[in-house]
């Protein structure tokens, strides 16, 4: 087991009879008054709750929702940042056997109100005056005091958290043992929650998942990630995403680990600077900004000290081929790391507090160059694979055992199987019970007891999980090859110099993409190349600096095959962003709605491409005779 970790949960107490608030208390009856959880007050992290206090404000919730009618099976809705307050009325409403459908903060009004109508939810709980004004209107389906607020509000009719709590307080002192009871009556195989999907091809839809899944995948889970009571969590991902409630607050707390609320995802580097956790779960993309950060400062320094630093990292990646390739590193190179590390790579560990024992990547396909990079540094990322259906770990990589470009080995109680068509289903108790209020997307999804995950990828012969692609993001040109465009960006985005890709060509007759390339980078470019005085979206049209993006593109996807190569491209000024709907919660591109907005960009790029590219396929005329 993994150092850095003591008094560590067993195995056996994760048990599956149990509800999910049941394990919360046992775990606060050893360890009472431990730091549990904590939070800014402020600019400063003097914000805290011990165990004790946390289930005794989660109880006093609980009744609370009892007081104002909410029973066993009703629906209450979480609208909220990432905050402790939300975990108060997520383990609240469970206590009562009702079922959670939370929301993310970031949400369109109208995605909002789509959710919480479909699901009929009977309360809400709600962060901000903010986000009140995206629920006008819902009020007429929720009992009465059923809207209630994080934040003290005089000026809306709402209830406060604080006089919830104080209604629960009351009840109780009224009721005696009536928490207990409502408790009791919750079985491990009731509904625990509702969570809608990201939407990245359509309207969201509602996974009903169980407090048994939930504990079945933290079990399972446990065999692979070791975490314990010295360790420190981070949370920043939203809470209203699988990956995030399971891991980082399930999971981590379950475990006996102190979770440290991050002010916001825009200052999560500093926090995380702050706390020096010693465990991050986190997505692609904070990877990749983390090396881009890297790269720009290493840009900065004198030349000197720039190749100083690249030989630590080089290093280091010679290190980590020489472990995957041989499972052991030579004693030259052994030593050199170790000076690398202890002198100069430790800065870049500092970045992140300096504690970190690994990393967590979920939530997208992380690319296995970036994992390199990492680990060159001492930092050890384990990827790991799941969806939303499957509660959500299905394989993840870990310590003892971690293969780079793979999601790593199935969890013990996951079944995993490849269809003939390449695509990966799974089956065990951590399935959900279906989609709500959707039988035929339930049937489509579901069959003879094995979950149809959409995802193409296969397992390799030491039985490590490789996922390639998403079957329906699949592109079939015109010519009928198959291309898995995943792959392709990933590849591209290996190299710093670029920040988004989406690759198209359904239909078509080659491949072309949209780029957002790092902007520092091209300003740099554009004073090597004595461009500095054009704007930025000329420079992004200047023929030199497209050349040089597309030597850049060509050196990326060497070894690929002629099909899978970009024909052409389009530079975008600006990112796609959440704000915009083009990205999901977890920052997953929205293939259809980006190539909806960008529909006029694309068709411009492949009629100017098509006739260059028209050019080269036809016969050349033989030369005229003289």
């Amino acid at each position: 087991m993994a150092g850095g970790s003591s008094a560590v949960y067993l195995f056996e107490d994760f048990n599956e009879q149990l509800n999910i608030p049941s394990h919360f208390l046992k775990r606060a009856s050893s360890c009472p008054d431990k730091i549990a959880l904590r939070y800014k007050i402020g600019n400063e992290y003097s914000g805290s709750l011990t165990w004790r206090d946390w289930m005794e404000r989660v109880r006093r919730v609980a009744l609370g929702l009892y007081r104002i009618g909410i029973r066993k099976g009703d629906h209450v809705g979480i609208l909220s940042e990432n905050r402790f307050e939300w975990t108060l009325a997520d383990l609240g409403a469970l206590s009562l056997g009702a079922v959670v459908v939370p929301v993310y903060a970031t949400s369109s009004a109208e995605d909002i109100q789509y959710i919480f109508r479909h699901s009929g939810v009977r309360a809400l709980f709600v962060s901000s005056r903010e986000q009140l004004l995206k629920v006008a209107g819902l009020t007429d389906q929720m009992i009465a005091n059923g809207l209630i607020t994080f934040e003290p509000d005089d000026l809306t009719r709402t209830l406060s958290l604080k006089d919830l709590e104080k209604w629960g307080h009351d009840e109780e002192l009224n009721r005696d043992g009536i928490y207990e009871a409502c408790l009791r009556d919750v079985s491990s195989d009731d509904l625990a929650t509702i969570v809608y999907t990201s939407g990245t091809t359509g309207r969201p839809k509602g996974v009903m998942l169980t407090h048994r899944n939930f504990i079945a995948n933290c079990s399972g889970s446990r065999h692979y990630i070791s975490l314990g009571e010295n360790d420190v969590v981070v949370s920043f991902l939203p809470l209203a995403h699988i990956f995030e409630r399971t891991a980082g607050y399930y999971f981590a707390a379950i475990c006996g680990a102190c979770i440290v609320y991050a002010e916001s995802i825009r200052t999560v580097a500093r926090d995380i600077a702050a706390v020096c956790p010693t465990v991050v779960f986190a997505v692609p993309r904070f990877f990749e900004k983390a090396q881009s950060r890297v790269e720009e400062k290493l840009r900065q320094v004198a030349p000197v000290v720039r190749r100083i630093y690249n030989w630590a990292l080089n290093i280091g990646k010679t290190a980590t081929s020489q472990t995957e390739t041989t499972g052991k590193v030579s004693f030259w190179i052994f030593v050199a790391h170790g000076i690398a590390k202890s002198l100069l790579l430790r800065k870049i560990r500092c970045a992140f507090g300096g504690r970190i024992r690994f990393f967590v990547s979920g939530g997208a396909p992380l690319s296995s160059d970036l994992a390199r990079f990492f680990h060159a540094a001492g930092l050890l990322i384990l990827e790991g694979y799941g969806l939303t259906e499957t509660s959500p770990v299905i394989a993840v990589n870990t310590l003892g055992a971690f293969r780079f470009g793979s999601v790593g080995r199935p969890i013990p109680n996951i079944r995993v199987r490849i269809a003939q068509d390449g695509e990966i289903i799974t089956s065990g108790p951590c399935l959900m019970r279906g989609y709500y209020r959707d039988p035929e997307g339930t049937a489509a999804s579901m069959k003879q007891g094995g979950f149809y995950t959409g995802d193409i990828g296969c397992l390799d012969s030491d039985g490590f999980l490789h996922v390639t692609d998403r079957k329906k993001d699949i592109i079939v040109t015109a010519g009928g090859k198959n291309v898995a465009p995943a792959n392709i960006e990933n590849r591209i985005l290996s190299d710093n110099f670029f920040s988004q890709v989406l690759v198209v060509g359904d239909k078509r007759p080659y491949l072309c993409a949209l780029i957002v390339p790092n902007r520092k980078a091209i300003m740099t470019l554009a004073e090597t190349l004595n461009l500095s005085n054009l704007s930025y979206p000329e420079l992004l049209r200047h023929p030199e600096i497209v050349s040089q993006v597309q030597k850049r593109i060509d050196q990326s996807l060497e070894g690929f095959a002629s099909y899978e190569r970009l024909k052409s491209f389009e530079l975008l000024e600006q990112e796609f962003s959440l704000a915009k709907g083009e990205l999901t919660p977890t920052l997953k591109m929205k293939r259809r709605v980006i190539c909806e907005k960008y529909k006029d960009c694309i068709e411009t790029l492949y009629r100017k491409t098509d006739l260059a590219w028209a050019e080269l396929q036809e016969p050349q005329a033989p030369p005229a005779c003289l």
